[in-house]
């Protein structure tokens, strides 16, 4: 064997190991982004998970189609954890919490199962829910401070990760002042989830968050307010609240 040949069989084989070592280097990475994804949602692989939807106002048997696009994002994630999801309705799933993780969409006026969890989980948000028309109609009360709904410009969406002792499952909460931003909610989450996991971890966690003018943009304009964990957590005072946000 001269040079030429020596030299091109030792390219072939260098070659060779470079990429069977980066093929290992991302199957490496995409498994460990992966777990964390799956330890984040609480889905490992071929697990159960429950979408808990509400029934649009005056419709039986129907979800408000920002709903469904919420749900859309929702079964992205989960398949993309190797897990399993079934749709409820609010008003039949009778699930503990922590045996299956949870993905609840919509506001407690039309999810039972989204005002038994703020009750039992996040005892400090109120939300108005009068049907009547008027200027607290939907607002949020976090501790003293109260956010009002302005349509179409400025709107509200607590976006919550909740657990209940080590080993439960998480349960994730969408709670809108109107469809369009529980859609909003669940993009964020669909968007930011790697940036949540490093922040957050596997504990509880509740964002507000603010959705700004989905009449020109829908649920892709999305600003994080505040994280209201500990304000949620703890229950409202009974005097009236001291700030008014739009």
């Amino acid at each position: 064997m001269n040079d030429d040949v020596r030299n091109i069989v030792l390219g072939v084989v260098a070659a060779g190991i470079s990429a069977a070592l980066g093929w290992l280097a991302r199957t490496y990475l995409w498994r460990r982004r992966l777990r964390r994804k799956q330890a984040f949602f609480g889905l490992p692989g071929n697990s159960e998970s429950l979408l808990v939807v509400n029934r649009e106002a005056g419709r039986d048997g129907s979800v408000h189609r920002f709903d469904v696009f919420a749900l859309l994002e929702l079964a992205a994630l989960i398949k993309d954890c190797g897990a399993n999801a079934q749709i409820v309705w609010h008003d039949i799933t009778q699930q503990g919490l922590g045996e299956r993780t949870e993905f609840c969409v919509g506001g407690p006026g039309s999810n039972r199962r989204m005002a038994a969890h703020l009750h039992s989980l996040l005892p400090g948000v109120k939300i108005n829910t009068d049907a009547e028309p008027g200027p607290d109609q939907a607002s949020f009360q976090i501790g003293s401070e109260r956010y009002r709904m302005d349509r179409g410009v400025c709107e509200y969406v607590l976006l919550a990760r909740l657990t209940t002792g080590d080993g439960a499952r998480p349960v994730f909460l969408f709670c809108g002042q109107r469809a369009i931003t529980n859609q909003a909610a669940t993009r964020y989450l669909a968007r930011h989830h790697e940036k949540l996991t490093r922040k957050h971890g596997d504990s509880t966690f509740c964002l507000l968050l603010k959705v700004i003018n989905s009449h020109a943009y829908g649920p892709n304009v999305v600003e994080l307010v505040a994280d209201v964990t500990r304000t949620a957590q703890v229950p409202a005072p009974a005097a009236a609240p001291t700030s008014h946000r739009a």
